[in-house]
């Protein structure tokens, strides 16, 4: 009895093993996600080699695979019109997972750099979306999707992200992108029909980031960049070993929270008998990378000031100027003001001091400056760095210069690595070729590589600002990422809407570079199946997130709504067509002019003409029957034209459906 039992118990055991298939999926294809309607969807995981799987579809869709000896597995369901919710049931031999509330629709994949990323809640106090209270408070829709890919670099293609697919609902959408979801939102209320979509977003990366190495080294760029990577590998392998051995800290799940009272070991660190006498000097303000290299994460400084006797008894402000990118700041030990929020990179720190907490002579100032991306530290100009009396300005005691610092935490993937504190352990370390978000294809590697096995409708961008400056290279590596995309989705010529970037100060607002590089965008038009949403009247010359993020969104839906769905209407402003020179007088004629041409209260302005020595000087401009008559005194013989050919320029030219005529000059 007893050896049946113990052959009976093998035997089971043996079975379980047998078939035991350890099937996963991936966090594309889980609850609520979105498929495309009317097309192949491919659902895929990984097993055990050789589990067979099987895939059960509600709309009467099924099919079958075995996984590869890799583990790999796919299935092709094709999809009905759009409609659900529906089930999908996949299983493998000892499992099975239940998809639940599965929508079929119109699946858009948006992506660029921070003003796609800017969520509906904004990043005050600067950086702010209008009607976004309204907005975020009717947010609850159930068809619509959202999945927000997590941030992620990566040297090499990953077949894997972090996100998850959610209900558009008040809560869901404060961090999501505000451009994509005004954008799905019009396409749902004129459609009505479910949208997904897929937020693939990181602020202050250039187009190249997102742009794959073959096709970047086939247009001529960044080949020596991507080449020294590959050289780099055994390093980067030997530094990330490094890394591993220390404390690892992985982020919270994507918002504000995920930056909030963070500890690395530091506690003790702002008080005033921490021993920092073997930490370095860095002078301030800086930013800290011109000092120890590329690096992201977390930085203490530490600096001694004597304070004199007449500036006791008083409370006092601690003025810091910005701090990229958030800040907790320490008086005597004590916590005297902090920003752990997104988007105040440029809000300058200003923080009470009370009396309590002053002393005559020595007092110790710390400030723990968390970077995430780019540049990072304790940046603005050296005159506003002061500890002033509030009473009295005039009294004050300058910061710039030597401050105490120390790298305590390193911030890779979404992970810190926690330095040993008593050491200097990043200083001096040799480090590898660094590896950034705006790094030559590790964007398109990390967060498009692993959407590409799943079926979208087409692509919508808001990119542009971080190129700014090398307009000549766009026009080759924009449509090279263009085409790279289509060809790696397999998806011929789909949709791909972008939008020219918004008039801002850059260098200066009377300096051209931004201009050029609005060109450079618009070449890509010379692709099919694209399109333009212009927001030249829409700007704010002074910040690069201007908060008109629902007439962009919207803009970008009335290109696909008319090019995608067969709603047509005006959706593109007036575009320069020709120039007839006549008696000192330039005509311009237009096309999209739809019901006619108007000037924005009634004047016409960012028109420039020149004559054939190409110096430009302002002109006078008027709309007479839908023709823009140029001319100037000071130009008799006129040759070419110009219009909103700086960086500050702003729309006076519109059609009467409201919509602004695109930036042109007449000759190149």
């Amino acid at each position: 009895m007893k050896l049946t039992a113990i052959f009976l118990t093998l035997f089971l055991t043996l079975a379980g093993c047998q078939t035991r298939s350890d099937l996963k999926l991936p966090s594309l294809i889980g609850d609520n996600m979105l498929l495309q309607q009317k097309t192949n969807a491919k659902i895929w995981g990984k097993a055990n080699p050789g589990s067979k799987i099987t895939v059960s579809a509600g709309w009467n869709a099924n099919g079958k695979s075995i996984s590869g000896k890799d583990g790999k597995w796919s299935v092709v369901l094709p999809t009905p019109a759009a409609g659900g919710p529906f089930s999908v049931t996949v299983s493998a031999g000892d499992t099975t997972i239940m998809i639940k509330n599965v929508l079929i629709g119109e699946v858009w994949f948006c992506s660029g750099q921070s003003n796609m990323e800017m969520p509906l809640s904004g990043w005050p106090p600067k950086d702010t979306i209008m009607h976004s209270s309204v907005t975020i408070a009717s947010a609850l829709i159930p068809e619509i999707r959202l999945f927000n890919v997590q941030k992620k670099i990566s040297k090499d293609p990953l077949e894997e992200c972090t996100g998850k697919w959610e209900v558009s609902t008040p809560e869901t959408v404060k961090q999501f992108s505000a451009t994509a979801y005004f954008f799905g939102r019009k396409l749902y209320e004129e459609l009505h029909i479910p949208v997904g979509l897929i937020e693939s977003a990181w602020g202050g990366t250039p187009s190249e980031s997102w742009t794959s190495s073959e096709s970047l080294i086939n247009a001529g760029e960044f080949v020596e960049q991507l080449k020294s990577i590959k050289t780099s590998e055994p390093l980067q392998v030997e530094y990330q070993a490094w890394l591993n051995t220390h404390k690892q800290i992985e982020l919270k799940a994507a918002g504000n929270d995920q930056w909030k009272d963070l500890s690395f070991n530091d506690e003790n660190v702002p008080l005033t008998e921490f021993n920092d006498s073997s930490w370095t000097v860095m002078a301030l303000p800086v930013l800290f990378e011109t000092v120890i290299g590329d690096f992201d994460g977390v930085v203490w400084f530490r600096k001694m000031v004597q304070i004199p006797q007449n500036m006791t008894g008083k409370d006092l402000i601690l003025s810091l100027g910005p701090i990229d990118d958030m800040d907790r700041t320490y008086f005597n030990g004590k916590l005297v003001g902090s920003n752990e929020a997104v988007g105040l990179w440029n809000v300058d720190r200003n923080y009470e001091i009370p009396a309590s907490l002053i002393k005559a002579g020595s007092n110790i100032i710390s400030v723990r400056v968390l970077d995430t991306q780019g540049g990072g530290g304790i940046y603005g100009t050296p005159e506003v760095m002061k500890l002033s009396s509030k009473s009295d300005p005039k009294l004050f005691i300058p910061l710039k210069g030597d401050w105490k610092y120390q790298p305590v935490a390193e911030l890779r993937d979404n992970k810190f690595y926690v330095y040993d504190i008593s050491k200097n352990e990043l200083l001096g370390k040799k480090r590898p070729v660094n590896i950034g978000a705006g790094t030559a294809s590790v964007l398109y590697n990390g967060m498009v590589s692993p959407i590409l096995p799943y079926q979208i409708k087409g692509a919508i961008w808001y990119q542009g600002e971080a190129n700014v400056g090398r307009a000549a290279q766009y026009t080759k590596i924009f449509p090279a990422m263009i085409q790279n995309w289509r060809t790696s989705w397999g998806i011929k010529d789909f949709p791909f809407y972008f939008v020219q970037i918004a008039p801002n100060v850059y260098s200066g607002l009377d300096s051209t570079e931004s201009a050029y590089l609005r060109e450079a965008q618009e070449s890509a038009l010379s692709l099919a199946n694209t399109g333009m949403a212009v927001t030249l009247d829409i700007a704010t010359v002074m910040n690069i997130h201007p908060p008109f993020k629902k007439e962009v969104g919207e803009r970008l839906a009335a290109i696909a709504l008319n090019n995608d769905y067969g709603k047509k209407s005006q959706y593109i402003g007036p575009k320069y067509k020709s120039i007839t020179v006549a008696n000192g007088t330039a005509k311009l004629q237009f096309e999209n002019i739809g019901e006619g041409l108007v000037a924005k209260n009634g004047k016409l302005k960012e028109f420039e003409i020149a004559g054939k020595d190409g110096h430009y000087v302002k002109a006078d401009a008027k709309i007479v029957k839908d023709e823009v008559l140029i001319s100037s005194p000071s130009v008799k013989d006129p040759v070419s034209v110009r219009y909103c050919w700086r960086n500050g320029a702003e729309a006076s030219l519109f059609n009467k459906a409201g919509l602004p005529a695109w930036q042109f000059r007449t000759k190149k």
